[in-house]
């Protein structure tokens, strides 16, 4: 009996992680050089028809049509649109903002151990309805430098008081 190998396919390296990092290196290197300046270019096609597919899914609430989207659709939609470069008051026209049914503190564990694995810009959260203080709760919203030293100092009376 003859044993038969089946011929391995070549890996598609097309849409590999460090190809694509390659072609927008290297698109903004000719940008740059060529004289369109640094991120002021228009953004090629396929970006630009994932952006308009992204802001018409979020408008409708439904996936290519189909299905409803869910809230982590919702928070990966509108994370991926302000990479892209969208400005948020845009996105917040289309975009129906969500009313949250859970109590805020049974959502901070969630929302912690969500934003360590996705890591989501903090601005994504409102639109699923999440607030700023379980974010703040859950380590996303980092208080700032001056607000905590602020806080951690002593008020002084004046000598008149």
């Amino acid at each position: 009996m003859k044993a038969t190998r089946t011929p391995s396919k070549p890996l598609n390296r097309r849409g590999s992680p460090e190809a694509i990092e390659k072609r927008r290196v290297a698109r903004l290197f000719n940008d740059i050089l060529g004289g369109r300046g640094n991120g002021a270019h228009k953004q090629d096609g396929r970006t630009e028809k994932r952006r308009q597919r992204l802001m018409r899914e979020l408008e409708s609430g439904k996936v290519r049509g189909a299905r409803e989207l869910k809230p982590l659709d919702v928070l990966v939609r509108v994370h991926e649109l302000l990479e892209l470069g969208e400005p948020l008051r845009s996105i917040r026209k289309v975009a129906k903002l969500r009313k949250a049914l859970v109590p805020p503190d049974a959502m901070v564990e969630i929302v912690s151990r969500l934003h360590k694995a996705y890591g989501f810009r903090s601005e994504c959260y409102r639109f699923v309805g999440v607030d700023d203080e379980v974010l703040r709760v859950a380590g996303v919203l980092n208080v700032g430098p001056r607000a905590s030293v602020a806080a951690a100092r002593p008020r002084r009376r004046a000598a008149g008081s």
